[in-house]
C-alpha cells in the first residue's frame, strides 16, 4: 500500500501533508511556491510510492465551489493529465485554515510564529489528509461488517 499524498493549493504557496504507508497518521512535509508544485510532487513521488493525491476543494457555507476553485480547478485537471494513472481525490477543506490558525494557537506558538503562512498551508494540508483517512477507515469498518 501506498503513502497518501494531501495539497492545501493557494495562490501563492501549496502546503502538502503524507501519510504512513499503512495509511494511520498525517504528518505535515512541505510547503512550495505555487510556481514549483508540480516539480515537488513529480520529485516526492518518484522516490516515495504515492497512490492517492488529496486536494482541499474549497467550498462556501452553502455547499457551492468558493471563489479560489478558479485557481484550484486548473492546477487539479493538469494535474490528472500530468499523472493520469494517479488516483485523484478532492476534499472539502471548509475552515481547515481557522482549524490549523487555531491548532496553533493550541500548541503553545507565540504570535510571530503563528504569522508563519508556511505552517498554517502544511498544517491545513495535515488536517486535509486526515480527515480523508477518517474517511477511508469509515469505510473500511464498514466493509468489515
Amino acid at each position: 500500500m501506498g503513502r497518501v499524498l494531501a495539497i492545501d493549493y493557494g495562490q501563492k504557496r501549496v502546503g502538502f501533508a503524507v501519510s504512513d504507508e499503512l495509511r494511520i497518521c498525517a504528518t505535515p512535509l512541505e510547503t512550495v511556491h505555487v510556481s514549483k508544485v508540480l516539480a515537488f510532487i513529480k520529485a516526492y513521488i518518484a522516490k516515495e510510492k504515492v497512490d492517492i493525491i488529496v486536494i482541499g476543494e474549497p467550498k462556501k457555507m452553502n455547499n457551492t465551489q468558493s471563489d479560489s476553485a478558479r485557481f484550484i480547478e486548473p492546477f487539479v485537471k493538469n494535474l490528472a493529465k500530468e499523472l493520469p494513472n494517479m488516483t485523484i481525490v478532492r476534499m472539502d477543506e471548509r475552515f481547515t485554515s481557522k482549524m490549523a490558525f487555531q491548532t496553533m494557537i493550541d500548541a503553545g506558538l507565540k504570535k510571530k510564529d503563528r504569522a508563519n503562512k508556511s505552517l498554517v498551508d502544511k498544517i491545513s494540508a495535515t488536517l486535509i489528509l486526515q480527515s480523508y483517512l477518517l474517511q477511508l477507515e469509515t469505510i473500511n469498518n464498514r466493509n468489515l461488517e
